[in-house]
């Protein structure tokens, strides 16, 4: 390759590239911002991809952990992120992890978008250690007796209320096991306060 054209090579990226900024400048690329976190005491909409119990307790951890954010005056990014980390957790995250949950639940209730807990009897029968007998009696109770009875707000309560959240958390060692396990001990923990309550029905 001639001298001259080893010379010329830098000088054209040079100008490609000077090219490209000026571009950016005059489209209000110098204006650049970097996009703040969302504020997560400002309520989002939150959907799931899963039915019955497994989608209702993943947007109770989502809404969960915003409210919990919320309460110690973080980014839900940040406390996702402290969360995933492992190791102790304090006092005031356990408590505002407990208290976004309970918020979740309220939250869900007033909205109007926790469905009646007839929707879940025999998702957690199917998970029961029951014997038949008992079993069978609670699947023949009528849904309208079931959903008189028993309230999936006070069996989302319980559920948070008796949920070893030091331990949940614990374990988690990145962000993706730390919404797993929420969710995978929120389940089970609705589960098994639901059975006890149908237990009682009969």
């Amino acid at each position: 390759m001639s001298p001259l054209r080893l010379i010329g090579l830098p000088i054209l990226a040079l100008a490609l590239v000077s090219g490209v900024l000026g571009v950016q400048l005059a489209h209000g690329g110098g204006d650049f911002e970097p996009l703040r976190p969302a504020d997560p005491c400002v309520a989002r909409d939150v959907t799931s991809q899963s039915d019955g119990i497994d989608g209702l307790t993943e947007r109770l951890v989502l809404l969960g952990i915003d409210g919990a954010a919320c309460r110690l005056e973080v980014s839900r990014e940040r406390l996702t992120l402290e969360l995933a980390q492992g190791g102790a957790r304090s006092n005031a995250e356990i408590d505002a992890l407990r208290d976004g949950l309970q918020a979740a639940v309220r939250r869900m209730e007033e909205d109007g978008s926790l469905p009646p807990i007839s929707a879940f009897v025999d998702e957690a029968l199917d998970n029961a250690d029951l014997n038949r007998f008992l079993e069978a009696l609670i699947r023949a109770l009528p849904d309208s007796v079931v959903d008189a009875a028993v309230k999936t707000d006070d069996v989302l309560t319980r559920a948070i209320e008796d949920l070893d959240l030091r331990r949940v958390l614990a374990d988690v060692d990145d962000q993706d096991a730390l919404n797993a396990q929420m969710e995978a001990a929120v389940t089970q923990a609705v589960k098994d306060s639901l059975v006890d309550r149908l237990r009682d029905l009969v």
